[in-house]
């Protein structure tokens, strides 16, 4: 896997330097110290996964990956942050950001995070086509056995297989996904009502939407949308 790392600290790049060589000696780094070299990178290799600091000179990091969200949109991007801030977070949430760590660095914070992706590059076609179809339908009605007609494969060895491969049942991962899209749908959508947004990402009952969502997250969808309301103020 190729990663990008951007960051002003020489330190903080030679420790992810480290620390990636330590857990995936294969994979291949390319370090940056502004917008403006991670670009070049960006144009000139094939990234899949990118850290970037969201203190940076010139353009920050969050404008960074708003633009690779337009143009690289196979990256997958971790955000960087020296502060604990929802307002960051939030922003994160909104561009599309995948994952999010603080500073100081923590070794199995990293570690965790970065396994996530080796899962990703290693999956079967048979799960990635899984994947994508619930990435693409969400919104709609979604079972395995659908899915399997779709891809042509038993339901239970689809099931097993999606378990092996991702450490989620199938079902979990389609709430998860799900309400991760109502986060982004939430703070980006003022006006849109709750309701509206739970129906979007595919729940048919708004009382089982709020009540996963605080279980999820830890705030009603309500709750949530003034907290970032404020954290803009």
């Amino acid at each position: 896997m190729k990663i990008l790392l951007v960051d002003d600290e020489p330190f903080v790049l030679k420790q992810l330097e480290y620390l990636i060589g330590e857990f995936h000696p294969q994979w291949e780094t390319f370090s940056c110290v502004d917008s403006i070299q991670a670009l070049q990178v960006l144009n000139q290799h094939n990234i899949q996964l990118a850290i970037l600091d969201i203190e940076l000179p010139g353009k920050d990091g969050l404008t960074l990956a708003k633009e690779m969200k337009k143009s690289f949109s196979q990256v997958n991007i971790v955000m960087l942050s020296a502060y604990q801030d929802f307002r960051y977070a939030k922003t994160s949430i909104r561009i599309g950001v995948d994952d999010y760590l603080t500073k100081p660095i923590i070794e199995e914070e990293l570690k965790e995070v970065l396994g996530r992706y080796v899962q990703q590059y290693n999956f079967s076609t048979v799960v990635l086509d899984t994947l994508n179809y619930i990435h693409q339908n969400y919104h709609e009605r979604i079972n395995l056995s659908l899915i399997s007609e779709q891809i042509h494969i038993n339901p239970s060895y689809l099931s097993r297989k999606f378990h092996d491969e991702t450490g989620k049942k199938f079902s979990d991962y389609v709430l998860d996904y799900r309400i991760e899209k109502s986060k982004e749908k939430i703070l980006n959508n003022r006006t849109e009502s709750i309701s509206s947004i739970a129906d979007q990402c595919g729940f048919n009952s708004l009382h089982y939407f709020s009540k996963t969502f605080k279980q999820k997250v830890g705030q009603t969808p309500k709750e949530f949308r003034e907290e970032g309301i404020k954290a803009d103020e």
